[in-house]
């Protein structure tokens, strides 16, 4: 088993609520190296909230592991490989990061495996995420909608049951502003 997180950050609303120029906010997130990357960038806003949406993405990997939340994005490591790559490593730990990035929003996954596995995920409105999910895992299990269960972990990382069967083995939701953006593995292949 290996878990997986997720991430999305809304693009418009990121730049009328967040001002990532204010003083010590890099400083607080940002490694040195993320920091210079950021502020030589064509884009700085935008490498920010890349560099954001990685860390979150893989912190919520790394807590479903250890089933304890904290505060430390500046410990998460952030390198980009490619426009829609990258790893983030946390205590020698590596996530893999695929990045999905348009005009509107940023969406990001974390995997503790490279290639790891089959992860579906998509974005949806505000207030659906459960009913989306729900409705797919009904198109890959064969299981009715209605009577797959959401049930939160320790540290609120979302899992799916039928009666008393596990249907995800890892499953991340986000949402910001507009969207909402999940990602999950199944437990096994239906």
């Amino acid at each position: 088993m290996h878990n997986i997180g997720n991430d999305i950050v809304d693009l418009g609303l990121a730049k009328i609520q967040s001002n990532w120029q204010r003083k010590g906010f890099l400083e607080k997130q940002f490694t040195q190296k993320e920091q210079g990357e950021i502020l030589a960038s064509e884009n700085p806003f935008l490498k920010v909230w890349v560099f954001w949406s990685m860390k979150e993405a893989a912190y919520k990997c790394y807590t479903q592991k250890v089933k304890k939340r904290f505060f430390a994005p500046k410990k998460f490591q952030c390198t980009l490989t490619s426009k829609e790559e990258g790893v983030v490593v946390f205590e020698g730990i590596k996530y893999y990061i695929t990045i999905f990035l348009n005009t509107f929003y940023i969406h990001t996954i974390a995997d503790e495996v490279k290639n790891g596995g089959k992860i579906t995920s998509a974005i949806c409105l505000p207030n659906t995420v459960n009913k989306v999910i729900r409705k797919t895992l009904e198109k890959k299990t064969s299981y009715l909608f209605k009577e797959i269960e959401k049930r939160k972990t320790v540290v609120g990382a979302p899992l799916y049951f039928y009666k008393e069967k596990l249907l995800t083995n890892s499953c991340s939701i986000s949402h910001h502003g507009n969207y909402e953006a999940y990602a999950f593995t199944l437990k096994n292949e239906y």
